[in-house]
């Protein structure tokens, strides 16, 4: 079979220890090996605080560190000084509704996200709402699992203060035409911020060309570790911000009865970060590089064209979205089969999908469906695996009719 298909599995440690079809990378990404290998050297080598010692340790520590940051940024084109690291995407959410959020928006404002945000996307801002009497605003999606913007002109308004949207969907795969939001949120003067999580491991994202104020995701969706993230902050916007957690590293001065706060990016930085989780993300990035995002892109599109195909044999199967552009993510679910239970025999096959509301349960709600089964690609699935996914189906369908 002809394809684009990338041939990576043996990168991954884990594939070499039990014979699994892993088909739930939007939840978190297995690591390759090199992610492995820096995470491993940092703690037998040189494991240390960064920004503190002056010892060779502490120095090498700091150094790795901080060209990490610097590679991170040119991966999304920006600077140093605009990356804030964070413990993921979540973290990254509420920094900007509490930090930047508290000191903009009023009674008088409104908030505008969309009915197919993670709730990490959906809650900072019922929070915010609540705590400020601004109202929260909802861009409608359709059954088939896109964005409704007929009225887009009355939802973002002169009173919007911020639209915050996802960039990829985590349950239908759909790629939203955020640069259109973007412009028209800007042109009503409000700022934008783009949830990444799902799509920063499957094209490139320039944040200059986006023209976004803030852009969050995680490591560990993007082959790095877990508990660590990236804030983008726009120039214009960064020097304004108040930090979001006090204490060490953050501060410039401490006297008894007030402080004065680091440079930026380090007063956004409080307490030891995640030094390992930095490092790691950062072989991460290198790995990503090295295979090259445009190849990435032709994989998965390929994978899932293959997937897509091979579902819709399956009869009384309901697959939601991918009516056009989408990214490899693909929701379903079977008529009499309810979803943990085909999730949990697929499991006793060894193929792991995921089962449930997705942390999205306003999508749910639209389909008038409790949960869904779940399966996303990336670069270590192939059509091997597929064709074990589609088999392990129909023995489970044949299972419980």
């Amino acid at each position: 079979m002809i394809s684009n298909l990338l041939n990576l599995k043996n990168d991954f440690p884990i594939f070499k220890k039990e014979d699994v079809v892993y088909l739930d990378t939007a939840s978190t990404s297995q690591k390759p090996q090199c992610v492995i290998d820096t995470i491993t050297e940092f703690y037998s080598k040189y494991n240390s605080n960064v920004h503190r010692g002056l010892y060779p340790w502490a120095e090498k520590a700091t150094s790795n560190y901080e060209n990490a940051r610097t590679k991170i940024a040119n991966f999304i084109n920006t600077s140093s000084q605009n990356l804030i690291f964070t413990k993921g995407t979540t973290e990254s959410i509420n920094f900007v509704s509490q930090s930047w959020g508290d000191s903009n928006v009023s009674k008088r404002s409104n908030i505008v996200v969309s009915e197919m945000e993670h709730h990490s996307n959906i809650v900072p801002w019922q929070i915010l709402a609540q705590k400020t009497g601004a109202e929260l605003r909802y861009i409608p999606i359709s059954n088939s699992g896109e964005l409704i913007l007929d009225n887009i002109d009355s939802i973002i308004d002169q009173n919007t203060k911020i639209v915050s949207i996802i960039h990829q969907s985590n349950v239908f795969g759909t790629i939203n035409s955020i640069g259109d939001i973007i412009d028209i949120a800007h042109s009503k003067g409000s700022v934008v911020l783009v949830d990444a999580a799902q799509s920063i491991a499957h094209q490139k994202i320039d944040v200059q060309d986006l023209n976004c104020d803030f852009l969050v995701f995680s490591g560990h969706k993007i082959l790095g570790p877990t508990g660590v993230g990236c804030l983008y902050i726009k120039e214009d916007l960064l020097h304004n911000l108040e930090p979001y957690q006090t204490g060490g590293q953050m501060i410039n001065q401490v006297y008894k009865d007030k402080s004065t706060w680091n440079d930026i990016p380090f007063r956004f930085e409080a307490g030891t970060p995640n030094i390992s989780g930095v490092l790691g993300l950062s072989s991460a990035i290198d790995y990503i590089n090295e295979i090259g995002l445009e190849k990435i892109k032709l994989h998965n599109k390929a994978l899932t064209e293959y997937c897509l195909k091979e579902l819709e044999n399956i009869k009384d199967i309901d697959i939601y979205g991918h009516k056009n552009n989408a990214g490899p993510v693909i929701s379903f679910n079977i008529k009499d089969v309810h979803s943990y239970d085909l999730a949990q025999l697929l499991a006793q096959q060894n193929i792991f999908i995921r089962a449930g509301h997705h942390c999205a349960q306003p999508i749910m709600n639209k389909l008038n469906i409790q949960s869904s089964n779940r399966l996303s690609l990336y670069i270590y699935n192939d059509f091997d695996d597929v064709n074990r996914l589609i088999a392990g189906i129909e023995k489970s369908v044949q299972i419980v009719s």
